[in-house]
């Protein structure tokens, strides 16, 4: 009886004489409870910062809800790509399109901040005196912390890429310390710009300036702590095996994105932290 409850839940019998090369997904309950799960956590999130009662209980359910769905839904995802055999050239290929399509929704999203950013600095408004960075905003040098960020962030792009060299190459050991080298920059880096964002002089709340900086450096903080999740995830399935020289699309998917945000911080540092503060340099 059991079983026949939850039958939903296990996987269908495998096509063993499959005469086309596209992947045919079998019944599965994670998008179904991936929705539950964003609509619990969006819920509790509004409740949490409206102070409902048992908002913040919500909130907690709704985020280890969407944390096990994206557990084993990657996981069945790894099974079928690396166990199965069914991500084909083909599948392959509409994946590769698939990654291209996200990063490029990333880059309009941060398109957005930029526009409000150059929006209000490169004709302040009388209500912030006129000038930029506007009064009494105390703007960061781009010759400190920011610029050892923009080293770290260089140096990654290039052991990641040699990791993923190394790997096509067949030598296993360097792509590991590739790989370990990037996710271990990432940590530096994340470290650096909370170290920055504590000893900073403005915060969010500090008018057009606070808002665009925090956004936009905050925004990429994040992407650049989902990398360095994404490539130590990488990590450890190429120390199982699960990538060999013609079979890594993941380890792909996480070097494009990787190299996404490293030229997005480029911009960022060009932008933000030297142009916008040669007013107080």
């Amino acid at each position: 009886m059991y079983l026949a409850v939850f039958k939903v839940f296990l996987p269908k019998p495998l096509i063993m004489h499959q005469r086309h090369p596209y992947h045919m997904v079998t019944v599965s309950p994670w998008p179904l409870l991936a929705s539950i799960a964003a609509l619990t956590l969006t819920t509790g999130g509004v409740m949490y910062m409206h102070r409902f009662e048992g908002g913040k209980f919500t909130l907690f359910y709704g985020l280890m809800l969407l944390l096990f769905v994206f557990f084993v839904w990657w996981r069945d995802v790894i099974r079928e790509a690396t166990f199965e055999g069914m991500h084909t050239p083909v599948v392959v290929r509409g994946l590769h399109i698939g990654i291209m399509l996200f990063i490029l929704s990333e880059v309009m999203f941060f398109v957005s901040f930029f526009w409000a950013y150059f929006h209000s600095s490169l004709a302040p408004a009388i209500e912030i005196g006129g000038i930029w960075p506007p009064n009494g905003i105390a703007a960061f040098s781009p010759w400190g912390v920011p610029l050892l960020n923009t080293y770290i962030l260089l140096y990654s792009g290039i052991t990641v890429t040699a990791a993923h060299y190394a790997l096509i190459g067949g030598n296993f050991d360097a792509a590991c310390l590739g790989l370990a080298l990037t996710v271990i920059y990432g940590i530096i880096f994340s470290f650096l710009q909370y170290f920055e964002y504590k000893t900073a002089a403005f915060t969010i709340a500090d008018g057009i300036y606070g808002s665009t900086f925090y956004i936009a450096t905050g925004f990429h903080g994040l992407h650049v702590l989902i990398g360095t999740i994404f490539l130590a995830v990488c990590f450890f399935r190429l120390l199982k095996g699960h990538f060999t020289k013609t079979h890594h699309v993941g380890l792909e998917g996480a070097i494009w994105y990787w190299h996404f945000v490293d030229v997005v911080w480029l911009f960022l540092y060009a932008s933000i932290y030297w142009w916008g503060s040669l007013g107080v340099l």
